[in-house]
């Protein structure tokens, strides 16, 4: 629209100007007109310019989204082939980590702030999911780590993960 305006403007002003000139106008006017003229061509090269732009960057912005629905949707692919593969063996893992929790002798509350903490959560993310403050997750954080015997969050971690995380066997075949 605005692009129109413009070219509108410096046509008119053009076909005025050449109009004028055969007349014999003033030169006051012919440089008044031939202004209207100027005003109106670099303002159509201006929008024009921009609108360009702005169309390489909407299909710049196209081939981005595309790029990353195509990304996206390999992700979730791969989560979900991911969670069938191991959905029997976090099971069992998540029974693991009840039997050990029981053992410990953890509340709930205890049992919830350390599956949290083993998810990697900070203990602000933890209050928050919770809804309880960061004082009271910290205090529970300290609970679950006197009563397991470790010394923190990496040391909760170790204890489960440890033997999970061995490196797989080589095959030594050629």
């Amino acid at each position: 629209m605005l692009l129109s305006v413009f070219t509108l403007i410096a046509l008119l002003a053009a076909a005025d100007l050449v109009s004028d000139l055969d007349e014999g106008a003033t030169l006051t006017h012919l440089a008044v007109e031939a202004g209207m003229f100027a005003i109106g061509f670099v303002g159509a090269v201006v929008v024009a310019l921009r609108l360009m732009s702005a169309r390489r960057g909407e299909r710049e912005a196209r081939r981005l989204v595309a790029t990353l629905e195509s990304r996206l949707k390999e992700t979730e692919a791969e989560a979900a082939r991911w969670r069938d593969e191991s959905r029997e063996l976090l099971g069992g893992l998540g029974q693991a980590l009840d039997r050990q929790f029981r053992r410990w002798g953890l509340s709930p509350a205890e049992k919830e702030v350390a599956l949290l903490l083993l998810k990697g959560l900070s203990h602000k993310e933890i209050a928050a999911a919770r809804a309880i403050t960061e004082a009271t997750t910290r205090q529970q954080a300290r609970a679950v780590y006197k009563k397991g015997g470790l010394n923190g969050r990496h040391d909760l971690a170790a204890f489960f993960l440890e033997d999970l995380l061995l490196p797989a066997e080589r095959d030594n075949t050629p």
